[in-house]
């Protein structure tokens, strides 16, 4: 029987960023998730300030020339690739000049929020899915991890949804307890539509607050996981509303083997 296929996307992993509770679980799930017998892929954003050198991260020339459009404007896509030695995994690292040169992650030195944040995770979701599809690997479950990777389960569901490498793909997503207070940008409405994407399957983030980018994602996903203990209030009631199968919150000892049962669910 062939192995399940899961894709793990995340706003930030360890080593690479400074450990968090995203993080540190986006380092170990795909490890352990791989040892109990599943094939994994693993993508996150290549920000500035993570250290190519120390890190030996290197250009994938033959996955690397594409451009994306993002609000009628192109954006050379590069992708790099990083090894995990001990956890024998690679992680993939969706790179842009624009968008992933400043040596910060989501805020500038003085604590602002960048305001092209929208477009970066726009331009991060589809790099993964563009990448995955040149890898020619269809993944059975894509689990996303942190607000950043909100457009995925969009993209999947309506973007790539006559692709035969996602026909068959589940999406699922994890809640965390990493709101930001800045609204996205105003028109990232605008940005959205297109490729399938209708002004109706994107009302929910006509005012793109955290709590309305969350629900998007809840929208175009199969199945939630409460990944932190204490999320917001208001994102956990829609999550439980849809009726959408949904795992609550695991502990440190227990969420590795129910993480990989709740992907089992999905045929």
């Amino acid at each position: 029987m062939e192995k399940k296929k899961v894709l793990f996307v995340s706003q930030e992993i360890t080593p690479y960023l400074p450990e968090t509770e995203i993080s540190k679980i986006s380092r170990e799930l795909p490890q352990g998730i791989q040892e109990r017998g599943k094939e994994i892929r693993t993508f996150m954003p290549r920000y500035g300030c993570v250290n190519e050198r120390r890190n030996q991260l290197h250009e994938v020339i033959r996955l690397t020339g594409m451009n994306l459009i993002i609000y009628d404007i192109d954006h050379p896509l590069i992708i790099k690739v990083a090894s995990i030695q001990s956890a024998r995994m690679q992680i993939y690292f969706i790179d842009n000049e624009d968008y992933f040169q400043r040596k910060a992650v989501l805020k500038n030195t003085d604590g602002v929020f960048f305001d092209d944040n929208d477009e970066r995770a726009i331009f991060f979701a589809r790099g993964v899915l563009e990448t995955v599809q040149k890898l020619r690997w269809s993944p059975d479950v894509i689990h996303c991890h942190g607000w950043f990777t909100s457009f995925v389960p969009l993209l999947v569901k309506r973007t790539f949804k006559d692709n035969p490498l996602f026909s068959n793909t589940k999406v699922v997503t994890s809640i965390y307890d990493n709101e930001f207070d800045t609204p996205l940008n105003s028109k990232l409405k605008k940005k959205l539509v297109g490729d399938s994407i209708t002004e109706t399957d994107v009302a929910q983030v006509t005012d793109p607050t955290y709590v309305n980018v969350e629900k998007l994602a809840i929208d175009f996903s199969d199945g939630i996981i409460m990944g932190s203990q204490q999320i917001n209030a208001e994102v956990e009631a829609y999550a439980k509303s849809t009726g959408k199968p949904i795992l609550g919150y695991q502990t440190p000892e227990t969420y590795m083997d129910a993480y990989n049962a709740f992907y089992d669910t999905f045929e």
